[in-house]
This record gives structure tokens, sequence and C-alpha cells, in this order.
């Protein structure tokens, strides 16, 4: 893959352009972004390593006080060069992905059409934001011995832990589906799909990135709340995305179902677990046969899932002290021994590309996407490079606004976090616009919205 990658010199990946990307201009979310909560986050990440002093110390000796100066020094310095519109420098860790982003850098000043280098303010929001966190695992790459460590390892820990009770209600739900869930009706299987479907979407507002490292959990029950947050779903295309899975259910028998779901992954803490407990639904109602779930290969964006996350939230579960959380996690740990479900880290994920490029840059990962019968994007990054991050008119449909990116049908659960949303209705974007001048950063509305290659513009 990286051999491919870095033979091609043929510039832009995707199609010709129908608007102009996110920059950060004033007063924009992007320039809040990073302006103020790139900076509190760097903030915090150095002083979490340095209060993980001592635990290096007693696990490396002086060389793991060593390693925290020396990240700490890199990272301060990055601070300074984000605050001060520094120009964005390339990469040294020697990475594996290293030289992608280094040429994605020279991409990036072709794209933006300026004659000055890219920096920290006159570059597109997504490159600059994805570019800060990679920059933060370079700080700690460099320092052995703490290379492996996760700075954000200890809010999504926070995260999970102070939504128990969340968790508790949604892991005793799904116990309740599945002590009759054989004998459902095709109503009642669509019933709860919609439920957690739902939960699976509001459980993208635990965003630890977006509130800057701040307390995010879920406190109580989302089954409580569906109804009221109802007419905060702007798009909802649940039943289209009912007969993809229907049909695969139907046409295989009532002994398997034949469906393969990619399920690629955004937070760790309370929204996995509702991302787990929609795969363990699928695949007890025989809607789909193997999910297969795609995280991030590094720490990213504070609180997105990575395999050690992955693979603590499942003992976490299994070992609670609770019934039904815990049947949950032995299920759980049955479906990733026996092969139902499990978990890739393609480095796509990590980078900061576009989707429309996939098919170019990481042509193995598309294939591999391809062999979906379903494919489920969750949260505001993945629809800001399923959407290419452009400022499209709202009306602009779904699949225009993927610029190719096809590889099977697709579904995005997402929170509005950012500057980008289309496929909305004539007017429904300035009636919102009217009602809520943040209604696209605020996290307050959500989209479920399907794209199948069947449909036309």
């Amino acid at each position: 893959w990286l051999k491919e990658y870095t033979q091609r010199s043929d510039g832009l990946r995707c199609t010709a352009l129908f608007c102009k990307i996110v920059k950060i201009s004033i007063r924009s979310f992007a320039f809040f972004t990073v302006k103020d909560r790139l900076p509190t986050i760097l903030t915090k990440v150095i002083d979490t390593i340095h209060r993980n002093k001592n635990a290096f110390f007693k696990q490396h000796g002086e060389e793991g006080i060593k390693a925290e100066k020396g990240a700490i020094a890199i990272l301060s310095k990055l601070r300074n060069e984000l605050q001060t519109d520094k120009p964005v420098l390339p990469l040294t860790d020697g990475r594996v992905d290293m030289d992608m982003w280094n040429q994605y850098m020279q991409r990036q000043q072709a794209l933006l059409g300026d004659s000055e280098p890219p920096s920290w303010f006159k570059s597109s929001w997504l490159y600059v934001e994805c570019y800060m966190y990679r920059r933060i695992q370079e700080a700690i790459h460099l320092n052995p011995p703490i290379s492996d460590y996760d700075a954000f390892r200890d809010g999504k820990v926070q995260s999970f832990f102070e939504s128990q009770q969340a968790i508790m209600a949604i892991c005793t739900y799904l116990c309740g589906v599945h002590k009759n869930i054989d004998d459902l009706s095709e109503e009642q299987l669509l019933e709860h799909f919609i439920k957690l479907l739902q939960v699976s979407l509001w459980g993208n507002k635990c965003d630890l990135s977006i509130s800057a490292g701040q307390e995010n959990s879920q406190k109580s029950s989302p089954l409580d709340s569906l109804g009221a947050l109802k007419p905060f779903i702007l798009v909802d295309d649940t039943s289209m995305v009912w007969p993809v899975l229907m049909n695969s259910r139907v046409a295989a028998g009532p002994v398997q179902s034949a469906a393969r779901v990619v399920y690629v992954l955004d937070n760790a803490g309370f929204e996995l677990i509702t991302d787990l407990v929609l795969a363990d639904y699928l695949v007890a109602s025989k809607l789909a046969s193997e999910i297969h779930f795609h995280g991030k290969s590094l720490p990213w964006f504070v609180s997105d899932t990575t395999r050690k996350d992955f693979d603590w939230t499942i003992k976490q579960t299994l070992a609670a002290n609770h019934m039904w959380m815990s049947k949950c996690g032995v299920r759980w740990k049955s479906y990733l021994k026996d092969g139902t479900w499990s978990y890739h880290d393609h480095p796509f994920w990590t980078l900061p590309h576009e989707f429309c490029d996939m098919a170019a840059d990481a042509p193995d990962l598309y294939a591999e996407l391809q062999k979906a019968d379903l494919i489920i994007f969750k949260g505001d990054l993945n629809y800001r490079k399923l959407t290419s991050d452009r400022k499209w008119d709202h009306t602009v449909s779904f699949k225009k606004a993927l610029r190719g990116f096809h590889p099977a049908p697709l579904c995005s659960l997402r929170t509005l976090k950012a500057d980008v949303q289309v496929g909305l209705q004539a007017g429904q974007g300035e009636t919102l616009i009217a009602a809520d001048p943040n209604w696209m950063t605020s996290g307050k509305y959500a989209v479920i919205q399907f794209c199948s290659a069947l449909q036309n513009d």
C-alpha cells in the first residue's frame, strides 16, 4: 500500500472540485477550533504527560523522565507554532505514513494555490486539525521508551465509567431483545433496529475533541430520550437502510445471513458501547452475519477508538458487576473469537485525505470496503471526509458530495459539529439558521444519511 502511494505523482485524485474547501476564516467555527480548541487540547496533552512522569520513572527509570521532558519540549514548540501561524513542517519520525503526510503537504499547497507554504491559519481546516494530532503522535514516538503512550487514554476511560448508568440501560434493553429475537416479526425487528440505530446516532454527541477534553459522558438512558430527540434528526434515511439489511436476510434464508457490515467507528467510551450494541443486534437478528469494525491505528482526535480502546471496552463490559453488561461482554468476546466480529485499523483512517481519494491512495482498503453489503460511517470527522469538507450548498445531494466515493451502499450517522451539511430540503437550512445560528456546530442536530449506487442525483 505504501509503495503504491509513494510512486504516484498525478496530483489530485478526486473529481473536479464542486465548491470551495472549508478554510480558516475569522469568526468561523474552523477559526475558533484552531485558535482556541486545538491549543487547549495541546495544553492538556502536555499536562497529562507531565502528570505521568512518576509512572514513566517507575516503569522506565531515568529514560522515562528524559522521554517525558523530550515529548513536552516538542509539544510546547508545536503549540507555539500553531498560535503564531508558522508554516506546517514535514514529519520526521519515520513511521509508515510519514512519506504520505509529507507528500500530502505538497498537494495541500497545490490545492490552495498559494505561493506561501501552508501554515496553521492559511490551510484547510481538515488538514491542519488532522496534522496537529499526527504531530502529537510524532512528539511521543520520537521519545522512547514512551513511544506507545496514549495521552488521551485517561479521558476515554473516565468517559466510559461516567456513563455506566446509560451503558447498563442499553445492555439491559439488548439482552431483553435477545430473549425472543427468533420469534420477532419483520415489523418488530424494524422497531428495535430504529431504536438502536438512533441510540448509536445520539451516542456520537459524546466527543471529547469537541469539548476540548472536558467531561462529555452520557449520564442517563438514551432510550428514554429518543422521542424528544426525533425532531432534531434533520435527515432520516432509515427507511432506505433497512431494505439493504432485510433483503440480505431474506435472500440468505432463516439460518444465517450473508450480509457483511463494515462499521467505521468514531469515539470510544459510551459511543463505542452504542455501536457494539447495534452490531450485536444486527448479528442476533440475522440482519448481518459478520461485522468488520474499523478504528484508528493511532490515538486520534482525543476520543477516537483504537484497538486498545476496543479490546479494553469489551474486557471491562465482560467484567462488569452488572448481569446484563457482563452477558453482553461474554457474547462480544465470543463474536471476536469465532470471527463474527473483527477489528481493523488501516493507516488511511488517520490521514487527512478526503475519502474520494481512497480508491487511488489506499486501493487495498477500498477493495476491502467493496466487499461490504453496507458500510456505516460514524461521526463528524468521517462525515467531513465523506463530503470532502467543502462549503456545499445545503441542498446538494449526499451522493454528489461524496464525489465518486462509493465502494458499497453506505450510511452516515452523525451529530453536527462542523460547518458542512448536505442533503437538506430547500429552505431547511435557512429555517435552521434563523432559529439557531450555531445549528451546524452545537451537536444538537443529527442526520442519518444513506447513499446507494443505484441512486440518481
